[in-house]
């Protein structure tokens, strides 16, 4: 059985629509792929409709942005009520501040004479959660980086970059609590992917746990083998399951669906916890 429980479509940063990301997954090899956009669940009506005619499960999820101790971090979302009042009205409020935040990111780098626009930044992201990956889209068609990761350095858009623009953010244990009362389940994801800058310490995942957290994302691309193998062993010491994921975004990064993925037993124990939702399979 072969899982995967971190993709991104064009509902937020990713290249593929949620149906075509579906369909891919099938073609993959997947058994169970999970639909985690940036702080939206926009795809999850055309991804669970694309499911007719395939053998895949869907996990219905969302990748949520956090901020501890001025350190970014993602928190990954399973299978919550996204109805819920209290859940939606913090993803709402982090949504909306993407759009100023790419405005002032814009802004920054006409001053440092990238001659990126908002309108060029809109096409790229479409319907989607627009973020700094559809920025970093713009920067390679107008050569001013060779790929999308090349925007991702403390000359532009890394984390305290010279166009880096901070954002509304959730505080993580309000995200475990506010995704527990929603019924979902949570693991901190890439929670030791040292190239995209400060990581959170693990005294720090030690009181997310304590607080409720499920697991941590342990085999992840931006994971090398030392890192996964101090992770495996954090997550055995503190009693978090241990996932991993490909975070797939379709053309606009190197990965593919299915590059590491998460044991049966561990998306199991995952699903059972969840209250808020189900796991969905073509009828």
């Amino acid at each position: 059985m072969r899982i995967d429980l971190h993709t991104h479509s064009t509902a937020s940063d990713g290249t593929d629509t949620p149906a075509e990301l579906v369909r891919n997954a099938a073609a993959a090899g997947l058994d169970v792929v999970a639909l985690t956009d940036h702080d939206t669940v926009g795809g999850y009506a055309q991804a669970t409709a694309a499911l007719a005619g395939t053998d895949l499960t869907l996990v219905t999820g969302a990748e949520l942005s956090c901020r501890t101790g001025g350190t970014s971090m993602h928190m990954l979302a399973y299978l919550f009520d996204p109805a819920e009042p209290q859940l939606y009205e913090a993803r709402e409020l982090v949504r909306d501040g993407r759009v100023p935040r790419a405005h002032g990111m814009i802004d920054k780098l006409q001053a440092l004479g990238v001659p990126v626009t908002w309108e060029m930044v809109a096409r790229i992201a479409g319907d989607g959660s627009v973020g700094r990956p559809h920025i970093a889209t713009a920067m390679v068609e107008l050569g001013v980086v060779p790929t999308v990761s090349d925007a991702f350095t403390e000359e532009w858009l890394a984390n305290d970059g010279r166009a880096y623009v901070g954002k509304q953010e959730f505080d993580p244990f309000d995200a475990v609590r506010l995704v527990k009362a929603a019924g979902g389940v949570t693991v901190f994801a890439h929670p030791g992917a040292h190239k995209r800058g400060e990581t959170v310490p693990d005294e720090v995942v030690a009181g997310l746990a304590a607080a409720g957290l499920d697991g941590l994302e342990v085999d992840h691309v931006d994971h090398d083998e030392p890192t996964r193998t101090r992770l495996r062993g954090l997550a055995r010491e503190l009693g978090l399951l241990a996932t991993g994921s490909s975070d797939y975004h379709g053309t606009r990064k190197s990965v593919a669906l299915g590059e590491c993925v998460t044991d049966p037993e561990v998306y199991a124990q995952l699903a059972a916890r969840a209250t808020g939702a189900q796991p969905i399979s073509a009828v």
